[in-house]
């Protein structure tokens, strides 16, 4: 007997030790997909940029001005958005020359007129259908050999469909009107699709490894500006001026670093679903978001 007890224990001790391994196992995968599951995705490269001529920051736009306009800028946006609102203080009307204004990446000119062709369309189509039947009736002899008379219907429909449309084309103008005391956007370009990389840079950084890389104009890997002409009449020599940027840092960070979510408000009532928000927006910043992919590289 007390053999068969020593035997029983003994497979006991080696069932619970095979339970308790296969346990760990099991709460190591389950912490494993959990954490996989909750990894962030996606990234964002973060560029910040400074301007040589010291624009002045105002209701969360960089603002230029001269005794007759004011040109206002928010940088913030995937690639960057180098668009413009042309405010026109005077009393008098402003032509803004578009074939005189350019877009200049690292020294490389973009025109802002391009002689492009645009054409609006509107088209409405409606359809109609239409039925007729008709009975016929057969008379014969049935398997009974008795007369019988059967009748039965048949039904023709047709359908049309008729269009209308119309297009208007017009050309690019050259000159934008800009009348006293208002003010039109120009939009035209993104700074820069291109991710930068560096050594420096953890591509996929976790929190510990977001680092920033600094530069100075002459360092800068991206230099960009504006190159704005404009007049009191076509006729009028040309009010030239440019609007200059340079990128001096650059970070990477993981989507859950540079995002919140919170709940919407409006009127003292909150939106129960929240919405995902950026932590710290500028208008002298902008942004690349790319996606995680299935690569071996740390930079």
């Amino acid at each position: 007997m007390p053999s068969l007890t020593y035997k029983t224990n003994k497979t006991l001790t080696i069932i619970f030790k095979i339970m308790k391994t296969k346990i760990k196992l099991f709460l190591i995968t389950s912490i494993s997909v959990l954490i996989s599951s909750c990894s962030t995705t996606s990234f964002y490269q973060v560029y910040k940029t400074t301007s040589t001529d010291k624009l002045k920051t105002e209701e969360n736009l960089l603002v230029y001005e001269d005794e007759n306009c004011k040109i206002s800028y928010n940088l913030w946006d995937n690639g960057g958005n180098m668009g413009f609102k042309f405010y026109n203080k005077t009393d008098k009307n402003i032509f803004l020359n578009l074939e005189e204004s350019f877009f200049i990446l690292n020294g490389t000119a973009y025109d802002y007129y391009k002689n492009r062709i645009f054409t609006n369309s509107n088209n409405s189509a409606a359809a109609y259908s239409k039925s007729a039947t008709a009975t016929i009736s057969n008379t014969g002899i049935n398997y009974l050999n008795l007369l019988q008379t059967n009748s039965s219907q048949l039904t023709n429909s047709s359908g049309l469909i008729t269009s209308t449309g119309y297009s208007v084309s017009y050309n690019e103008n050259k000159v934008i009107f800009i009348p006293s005391k208002t003010s039109k956007i120009i939009t035209e370009y993104s700074i820069t699709e291109i991710l930068y990389r560096d050594c420096a840079l953890y591509k996929y950084p976790t929190k510990r490894q977001i680092k920033s890389k600094v530069f100075s104009k002459s360092e800068s890997p991206i230099v960009f500006s504006n190159r704005i002409a404009y007049t009191f009449d076509q006729l009028d020599e040309l009010i030239k001026f440019e609007n200059e940027f340079f990128v001096t840092e650059i970070s990477n960070y993981p989507e859950n670093e540079i995002t919140v979510l919170r709940s919407d408000e409006y009127c003292g009532q909150k939106k129960v679903q929240k919405s995902k928000y950026f932590k710290d927006v500028s208008p002298d910043k902008f942004y690349i978001k790319y996606k995680k992919e299935n690569d071996s590289w740390n930079h």
